[in-house]
């Protein structure tokens, strides 16, 4: 199957193309390389031999859009491109509105103009807020919080709207938790700009000496250790959990709200203790007050995925962290790995 890759230069989306390329499907990468290392697309044809389609665009862009899909016909898209922090999106709305929701607008009458009719779209477990409990099912109530997280639901309203009307054949909604880790080659991974806004990369930036310590925030949580829980899962997982749900979708012509994480809690620092025990590096640790709308425990039910996609996260934290530090060492010249 030929597939197209929206923001399939970034973190998520180039360890999918390598998945699905390993798999046999032919890649089309669209991407603005905003938020993507230009050498992505080169890493990716010595990882999977494949001499993938690079189109550099922004989903906004319609008219190219819409000629690149008709000049490299595909079976469906999967929707990676947005943009992700959510203390930028407080400060700066109308840029995700713009991006996210004005951008998947443009990529669905784009997908209508060239006749593709089946999308993959890659959501986050932010559109459920403050859960009553975890583990978290699909049919939780939707609390969003903040704007990035609004967005993200939303763009799933646009493709469950057109799902329902007939205006696309098949659409899967995948809200997943917590990615970390990176390709066992060290050949890709997560490059965040500026002050990573995720846990592992602040993690093995502190190893490498980049930072001087790790701040966790509050240690008064009702968890096994005091530090927020929450449900972390090996990017190369996640990349397998796409790869299913396009295969799925593409087979069954059905529509679906999906879960993604391994239904199992970590606290911060028990994930701190973990890459210490993966890697031999000492991790600096300074406890800090709460942040303002964090809650204690967020995990998921990941049982639907299983049911529909045979898919069940298969790597652990320890493999997590030791992946994380490859790359990351390998990045900043560390020898010792």
């Amino acid at each position: 199957m030929r597939i197209l890759l929206t923001g399939g230069a970034g973190y998520i989306g180039s360890h999918t193309a390598a998945v699905l390329a390993e798999r046999g499907h032919e890649i089309v990468i669209l991407d603005n390389f905003a938020n993507a290392e230009r050498d992505v697309p080169a890493r990716l044809r010595r990882l999977t031999g494949q001499d993938m389609t690079i189109i550099e665009a922004d989903i906004r862009d319609t008219d190219t859009v819409t000629a690149a899909l008709k000049a490299h016909p595909v079976e469906a898209v999967i929707h990676f491109a947005a943009l992700k922090a959510v203390g930028e999106s407080e400060a700066d709305p109308l840029l995700y509105y713009d991006m996210n929701i004005i951008g998947t607008i443009r990529l669905l009458q784009s997908m209508q103009a060239a006749g593709v009719g089946r999308i993959v779209f890659s959501s986050s477990a932010t559109v459920y807020g403050q859960p009553d409990s975890s583990p978290i099912l699909e049919n939780a109530p939707t609390r969003v919080e903040n704007i990035y997280g609004r967005t993200k639901l939303v763009m799933e309203d646009l493709i469950r709207d057109l799902a329902r009307t007939g205006k696309l054949k098949a659409a899967a909604n995948l809200r997943y938790f917590n990615p970390v880790g990176a390709h066992p080659s060290a050949l890709i991974g997560e490059t965040p700009r500026g002050v990573p806004n995720n846990l592992m990369p602040y993690v093995t930036q502190v190893a490498t000496g980049e930072r001087p310590h790790l701040n966790v925030f509050g240690k008064d949580y009702p968890t096994r250790d005091g530090t927020g829980e929450r449900d972390y899962i090996h990017v190369m997982d996640l990349a397998m959990a796409h790869a299913l749900a396009v295969e799925h979708i593409r087979a069954n012509d059905v529509s679906v709200t999906v879960n993604l994480g391994t239904g199992n809690g970590t606290t911060v620092l028990e994930l701190v203790k973990a890459f210490e025990t993966a890697t031999g590096r000492e991790i600096p640790v300074n406890i800090a007050p709460r942040r303002a709308g964090d809650v204690a425990s967020y995990y998921a039910n990941p049982a639907l995925a299983e049911q529909l996609f045979g898919w069940k996260a298969a790597l652990n934290v320890e493999d997590m962290c030791r992946d994380s530090w490859r790359w990351q060492a390998a990045r900043a010249g560390v020898n010792d790995v």
